[in-house]
């Protein structure tokens, strides 16, 4: 089994029932009280201090497992938080060892009052493995609600691993995954990775159709203060409030990233000896600018580092999307990559000018997340300031963007002779065009030579099929674009490529 594959196993399996009581509840005598401000005023003053690791000590039994060992490790699910008190929703932990040594502390909010979980050997399953200290805490946790059938409560997401976490909507399961924070994605100095430290899990009001979940982040450039509010669903909804107080200056910083796979496509599958038609959490990068232009950019599997900008100014929105819905797109009966979720952030307040990133790292096989995407402020955020950030979190199977353009349901690519390419696009959707009209496409380059463009409605007559060659010359890398456009007046979205040798 491919990590991935078990990485997504471990995160949907069912838990394994256990003997003994529920998992206690928090320590009433450890009570403190918590406010909505609180872990904003813990993140800006852990900032004025040096930063330190957290406790990733464990016994050597739990350090040096096997991924398939690490998924052994269980969690008791008769013992979940708020098991059995009707509240819609109950959470779960993973244990610490394989990849996940360090100490990650989780509370219950109840009351106004923060109390920490108390870590309880006795709620996993071990493997016959002696249980570590009783302070060795959780690596992270899972919550769980009924979302697909009433009354069976469904995973829904997970918190785990540095600042990482994973959602799903209804029927769907997981694929790709979001961020906190990230820093120095792809610079030749190395990524720094900051690690929530914290959680609090606030006690779901009963009746209500959300939970919220504080958190607490740390790194050596920063540390940031999160609010999610998660509301499972059709769409799953995540509302965040982040506030980051650097402690050096940062200019390498990643704000909303999301992470995901593309090992290959109809797009590109060059050197891809494989049965399957498609392996990809997401097959392209959609982008709603401030202007009104919407731009699909299709992923790609280098065979160099590529780094892509997209300069915007409060953009309306951007994120990794997987169009492809039918299965025979793909024919894996046990990945069942149709069923991998969109992934849309939404600004909500003007975020000002920057750009959105797009990080494309060469992969052989399809156990890596190789693609990452996320906002960075033009201005470097300067050490003793914060940094305000609201937004929400779409997973979802598809995001319409604006309805009244025609999007790029399909790029497709192969040889056209030993010099050229040939590109094959089909577009769908968007305003009916008026009878007799006919659409224009607009279509350029930025090295090479663009040839034999042509353009013919589909045999269904409901969209449009382009076809060019692209003849690079001496080039190595060459910039795409096309749109339809009947006039002067856009009825597709931007399509963008980028092609290298």
């Amino acid at each position: 089994m491919h990590r991935r594959q078990a990485f997504s196993t471990l995160l949907a399996a069912a838990l394994m029932p256990g003997a003994g009581a529920a998992m206690a509840q928090s320590n009433p005598a450890a009570a403190r009280p918590f406010t909505e401000g609180t872990v904003r005023d813990m993140a800006r003053d852990l900032a004025k201090r040096p930063h330190r690791m957290p406790d990733a000590r464990l016994p050597r039994g739990f350090t040096d497992l096997s991924y398939d060992d690490y998924r052994k490790l269980t969690f008791d699910r008769t013992r979940a938080l708020w098991r059995g008190q009707d509240l819609g929703f109950e959470a779960q932990f993973f244990h610490r060892g394989f990849l996940y040594t360090h100490k990650v502390e989780l509370h219950e909010v109840a009351d106004r009052q923060a109390r920490p979980i108390p870590y309880d050997a006795s709620a996993f399953n071990l493997e016959g493995r002696p249980a570590p200290d009783a302070d060795a805490g959780f690596a992270g946790f899972r919550i769980t609600h009924p979302l697909n059938r009433p009354g069976v409560f469904d995973e829904i997401c997970a918190f785990l691993g540095a600042s990482y976490f994973r959602a799903v909507a209804k029927d769907l399961r997981y694929g790709l995954s979001a961020r906190g924070l990230a820093i120095k994605t792809a610079d030749p100095s190395g990524e720094e990775f900051p690690l929530f430290r914290a959680f609090w899990l606030e006690r779901p009001q009963a009746g209500t159709s959300s939970i919220v979940v504080h958190a607490l982040l740390d790194s050596p450039s920063a540390t940031a203060s999160f609010r999610f509010t998660i509301r499972p669903g059709t769409s799953t909804v995540f509302d965040v409030q982040a506030t980051v107080f650097p402690r050096v200056d940062v200019a390498l910083a990643g704000i909303a990233p999301l992470t995901s796979m593309f090992f290959f496509a109809p797009n590109d599958r060059a050197g891809i000896d494989d049965y399957r038609n498609a392996v990809h959490d997401s097959d392209g990068l959609m982008i709603a600018s401030a202007r009104g232009e919407q731009i699909w950019r299709p992923l790609h599997n280098p065979r160099d580092l590529q780094v892509s900008q997209f300069s915007e100014t409060n953009p309306r929105g951007f994120g990794l999307m997987q169009r492809g819905r039918d299965f025979g797109q793909y024919n894996d009966l046990e990945a069942h990559y149709e069923l991998r979720p969109s992934l849309w952030v939404e600004p909500i307040a003007d975020w000002g000018p920057g750009s959105i990133q797009l990080i494309e790292i060469p992969t052989d096989g399809e156990m890596h997340d190789n693609i990452v995407a996320f906002w960075r402020p033009e201005q470097p955020m300067r050490a003793g300031e914060e940094y305000n950030f609201v937004y929400r979190l779409h997973w979802l199977p598809a995001v319409a963007g604006n309805e009244a353009l025609a999007q790029f349901v399909a790029t497709r690519s192969g040889a056209a002779g030993a010099r050229a390419r040939l590109f094959v696009l089909d577009i769908a959707g968007g305003r009916a065009v008026p009878e007799g009209a006919q659409p224009t496409l607009d279509l350029s380059t930025s090295a090479g030579e663009v040839q034999n463009p042509v353009l013919q409605p589909t045999p269904d007559g409901r969209g449009w099929r382009v076809h060019f060659q692209l003849a690079p010359g001496s080039a190595r890398l060459a910039e795409l674009r096309a749109v339809l456009r009947l006039g002067d007046q856009p009825i597709s979205e931007t399509w963008l490529y980028r092609w290298t040798a």
